[in-house]
């Protein structure tokens, strides 16, 4: 039972970096229609910012906490306004090789700087073990765990409950509609791309003191992401997060229960999902 419980809590940690990642990807996808698949190369340049702000200027972890995912949002929302923006009105493909590009190169110019071996963190805020009542768990985890938690119940707060939310999914659902209303949606684009970048950004600073900081963390795990963001329904905000929790504790108790399938457990369920609903599990289906 301890095992259990410990290993489903592992999944949940787990599950908090897939739920902001996806997160941000629901984000971006159901304001843009753009599938950026750049958004693991961002969570890896998350990772490496706080690396490089310990290593090079001495700055703490919530200094990173801070200012990466920040740096970050302000980068990509000058590449949607460079780049992203004049392919808007073209095949969405155009877009996807883009992002797709653009990872690429992240990678490598990261490779080059840095070399491909991992690099430590050891800025971690937390040490030490919580008391969880029949186990012990890593105070960094519960942390984790809690800030994820706490982001994406304020980001579902901010689209359900408030004037900004609205706007945001009016611009997104009906667009048009929305036009006619007076509103410009093209000024909510940028910042939304922006926002959904700073969520990659911070999922990164968070691995950081968890995880190998190398030029591969991303392109490792994009492809699960992507997964969970089908799975959940693309654009959907609260499907995303749910999906990135159940794939979390779902591949942990596959690695404690069917280890040989922990891993594709995620695009079994996938193919299933899409069998009976194309669209996702939260998903609208879209009509001609």
């Amino acid at each position: 039972m301890t095992s259990f419980l410990q290993q489903l809590f592992n999944g949940l940690v787990s599950g908090s970096f897939y739920a902001l990642l996806a997160l941000g990807l629901a984000v971006i996808f159901g304001m843009l229609r753009v599938v950026n698949f750049a958004h693991g190369a961002l969570y890896m340049l998350g990772a490496f910012g706080a690396v490089v702000l310990g290593d090079d200027a001495g700055l703490g972890f919530w200094w990173a906490l801070l200012l990466v995912p920040a740096a970050l949002a302000v980068a990509g929302m000058a590449k949607e306004r460079l780049l992203v923006q004049r392919l808007t009105a073209l095949d969405p493909l155009y877009n996807f090789l883009l992002t797709f590009g653009i990872a690429l190169v992240c990678q490598d110019l990261l490779r080059m700087k840095y070399g491909s071996h991992s690099r430590p963190y050891d800025r971690a805020p937390f040490g030490g073990t919580v008391d969880l009542g029949l186990f012990d768990y890593p105070r960094y985890q519960v942390f984790v765990l809690a800030v994820s938690v706490v982001v994406c119940v304020a980001v579902w707060l901010l689209l359900t409950r408030t004037r900004i939310g609205t706007v945001v999914r009016a611009s997104t659902e009906r667009p048009e509609l929305t036009r006619a209303f007076g509103i410009d949606t093209r000024r909510w684009v940028t910042p939304v791309f922006g926002f959904g970048v700073a969520l990659a950004g911070l999922a990164g600073v968070l691995a950081a003191p968890m995880r190998a900081v190398n030029s591969d963390m991303g392109a490792d795990l994009i492809i699960t992401v992507f997964a969970v963001v089908v799975i959940g329904g693309l654009g959907s905000v609260f499907g995303s997060v749910v999906a990135g929790f159940a794939i979390g504790m779902l591949q942990a108790l596959g690695n404690l229960y069917v280890p040989v399938l922990s891993q594709t457990s995620v695009y079994l369920l996938m193919a299933v999902v899409l069998l009976v609903r194309p669209a996702g599990l939260f998903g609208k289906e879209e009509h001609a």
